[in-house]
């Protein structure tokens, strides 16, 4: 379902700038985008080369891709080379806002700051979606040790504080109770964000929001969670079949967004459902993001869904309506990452390939010895394994990929940024 190789709309070849920062094939620009009949440019990181398809008509490298003066410079460096651009693009949560910024300073069609900033600020959007009478954790903006021990005078421990715009879940903090605020550097970490903790499941919800309802989604439950991955647990996740979940997810998630946006957008949503004794599920918000779900999310679509995300995104940031999706989603998805052996950057020293050992895995993203796994910004991408799996029912994906983590074996040796080997102990993930 390529999009138009002409944004503007014209006969002119035109020049269209994308900020990229994966290795790996997370979006297949030169599907989106006719690379032959426009200048497709990109701004990326050195790390982010590799993935830069090998038809680019210029490519920039910068120090990091949402330092907004840095990527401003790389991109009038290319629009004097091939003319002003008629699109900027960006597919990373991180980046978003560089590109709407840039597309408001050259006056192009996409969503603009102010329709992201609800989905990047956590305390905007969850006003809104309190504001808008729908479910969501008890929440305050704290900014000093006082005011999180007020909070959990009125909501308890444990608690939630987290940034209000980070991604990946870093920064994110359980706290049990006071003695846990000695850690948290309020001036460093920047505005906080304190929620009451709540205990039911966290799901993921993925897809396209249109005309005010979820046209194409499915809804996940994670296999461990985000903040525990960044503690070196495993983190999977596997699309839920039960219908009552799935019905009542469907509803609230369609609310959430409502309370949130007006316009088309790819979305990737967290709630928390939980099973309640008479049977119904209790829904409540937890964040959502105007861009498509990160570590395998895309490429489980793709592959699962036979529907691209990704390239949904691209078409909105275009200016255009991404194609209406062939036929409901089918099958049940998931995917594992296992987290990196040893601090980043590493040089993988063993790795054991499970594709064709462990039923219903059926792709993986591995180093080989010898690589280095980079301390890159792209989190997800660059851990110790990536696996993919597809099955009847969330049940037998489960367990594939509970069998999958208990399986796969990865170690590693730190070495300098510029990939010398240090004396440090290896790592070893089991």
């Amino acid at each position: 379902m390529p999009t138009s190789g002409n944004p503007a709309g014209s006969g002119a070849r035109t020049h269209v700038i994308v900020i990229h920062r994966w290795r790996d094939r997370y979006a297949h620009y030169e599907t989106y985008v006719d690379h032959t009949t426009s200048h497709v440019t990109y701004v990326t990181t050195e790390v982010g080369v590799p993935g830069v398809p090998p038809t680019a008509a210029g490519v920039e490298v910068v120090r990091a891709t949402d330092d907004l003066a840095e990527v401003r410079a790389a991109t009038d460096r290319l629009a004097a080379r091939f003319g002003r651009p008629a699109a900027v693009v960006a597919l990373k949560e991180d980046d978003l806002l560089i590109a709407a910024h840039l597309r408001a300073e050259w006056g192009l069609p996409g969503a603009t700051v102010a329709d992201l900033l609800p989905f990047r600020d956590k305390l905007e959007m969850t006003r809104r979606v309190a504001d808008a009478g729908l479910p969501v954790p008890a929440f305050a903006a704290v900014s000093a040790p006082g005011e999180v021990d007020a909070f959990a005078a009125r909501h308890g421990w444990p608690l939630v504080l987290k940034p209000t715009r980070s991604s990946s879940s870093e920064g994110v903090r359980v706290l049990r109770g006071p003695d846990d605020l000695a850690g948290v550097d309020f001036a460093a970490d920047g505005p906080l964000l304190a929620q009451a903790h709540v205990p039911d499941p966290i799901y993921h919800v993925d897809g396209l929001y249109r005309d005010g309802r979820l046209e194409i989604w499915t809804a996940s439950r994670y296999v461990n969670d985000c903040l525990g991955f960044r503690d070196g647990a495993p983190l999977g996740s596997v699309e839920e079949d039960e219908p009552a979940v799935l019905d009542a997810i469907g509803i609230w998630s369609g609310r959430f967004l409502g309370a949130l946006t007006t316009t088309s957008t790819v979305f990737h949503l967290e709630v928390f459902a939980g099973v309640r004794e008479d049977g119904t599920v209790r829904c409540t918000f937890l964040e959502v993001g105007a861009r498509v779900g990160g570590a395998e999310v895309p490429f489980v679509w793709r592959d699962v869904h036979r529907y691209d995300l990704m390239e949904a995104a691209f078409a909105l940031q275009l200016g255009e309506q991404p194609a209406k999706p062939e036929r409901a989603a089918e099958g049940i998805g998931g995917w594992l990452l296992i987290p990196a052996p040893a601090e980043r950057p590493c040089r993988i020293t063993a790795i054991t390939p499970l594709v064709g050992l462990v039923p219903g895995l059926y792709a993986e993203s591995l180093l080989t010895p010898g690589e280095v796994l980079p301390a890159a910004d792209a989190y997800y991408e660059h851990v110790g394994g990536r696996f993919r799996f597809s099955g009847a029912t969330s049940l037998e994906v489960e367990q594939a990929i509970r069998g999958a983590a208990a399986a796969f074996r990865v170690t590693a040796q730190p070495c300098t940024p510029g990939g010398a080997d240090s004396n440090t102990t290896a790592g070893e993930h089991v």
